[in-house]
């Protein structure tokens, strides 16, 4: 039994690993998306915005692919519930992803469309960014099952006030994520527009990561009691001094990481409050899928173990060799 749990526990943690780097990664590809009309005002703009996410955002979607892939045969029962409750939302997803994709592409070679296209970008981004933190306020809030582990509320169930409140964290956070790295890759006026964008995401950020804080420990009175939750609210309140500090002296090297590192707090105190929930049930605790009775076979997940060892260091290495080739600012030409 306690080999069991050793490998329940590893899996949940690599799990969260594999979401968080997918919402660090991903997550400036829709910040950038949604920014596009804002911040870039003449065509030459916007191609330099969107070239600086063209080499890389499939490749971060890996990480979604990766981390829904293991979720399936690490916790079965969990990716059953979630996807087939929250069906209706993750189709929204899907399409929102899809039709991301597919304006990029169109924009640069249906130029008489291009607004058309510019604004599905903005709309794909922004759906799944706010559906994404919707769907991860509601397993960690709760939602109704039965003893089946079946969902068995309706998409207005999923539309509570509180997991409103993670889609609209998200997409703030998403939303700095996005503008610090448009920061890093552009020059001159747009990077000028660009810093003006996040110095006002900033000060939102700071208000709904207050907001954010305060309703978890109002929901989750543990926590009070938890280390970890003190850690991410210090990380991210460490984080958002550092976006301040660096916009008021005009050092942009590390403003990504620093807008990483209080997503990576916001992550941490989602996490502590979830643990060692899947989804939780929001009517009778008892019921709430977790890492122990929501799991598949020690078997699978000492094969999954294995795999993961094998293939994590190559996928973190293609990443990191990969923005290393495409580092610096970016030029205006169709990628």
């Amino acid at each position: 039994m306690e080999n069991i749990q050793n490998f329940q526990l590893l899996w949940f943690f690599l799990i969260a690993f594999l979401f968080l780097g997918y919402a660090l990664l991903d997550g400036f590809d829709l910040g950038i998306g949604i920014l596009l009309p804002f911040v870039g005002k003449s065509k030459e703009e916007k191609d330099i915005l969107i070239n600086s996410i063209g080499p890389v955002w499939d490749g971060n979607e890996v990480w979604l692919v990766t981390g829904t892939g293991a979720l399936f045969a690490a916790f079965p029962h969990a990716y059953a519930t979630a996807l087939s409750g929250f069906y209706p939302a993750m189709l929204l997803v899907l399409f929102a992803l899809i039709f991301r994709a597919v304006s990029m592409e169109f924009r640069a070679h249906d130029e008489g469309r291009a607004w058309l296209w510019e604004k599905a970008l903005l709309a794909g981004s922004g759906l799944a960014t706010l559906l994404f933190g919707v769907a991860l306020g509601n397993v960690i809030y709760g939602v109704p099952l039965d003893y089946k582990m079946e969902f068995t509320g309706s998409i207005f169930t999923l539309l509570r006030p509180v997991p409103l409140l993670f889609g609209v964290v998200a997409l703030a956070a998403i939303l700095m994520q996005g503008a610090s790295y448009a920061v890093l890759k552009t020059e001159d006026e747009l990077q000028l527009r660009c810093r003006r964008a996040l110095g006002i995401i900033l000060w939102v950020n700071m208000a709904t990561a207050a907001v954010y804080f305060v309703v978890m420990a109002f929901i989750f009175p543990s926590l009070l009691s938890n280390a970890l939750f003190y850690v991410a609210i210090l990380l991210s309140m460490l984080g958002l001094a550092e976006i301040l500090f660096s916009l008021r002296n005009e050092n942009d090297q590390a403003l990504f990481w620093k807008s990483s590192l209080f997503f990576l707090g916001l992550w941490i105190a989602a996490t502590a409050a979830h643990f060692p929930n899947l989804i939780k049930s929001v009517d009778a605790p008892h019921l709430s899928i977790t890492i122990y009775n929501g799991s598949t076979t020690l078997y699978t997940l000492q094969v999954m173990s294995v795999i993961a060892l094998t293939g994590m260091p190559i996928v973190i290495s293609y990443t990191i060799f990969v923005y290393r080739i495409f580092k610096g600012k970016v030029q205006a030409r169709h990628y």
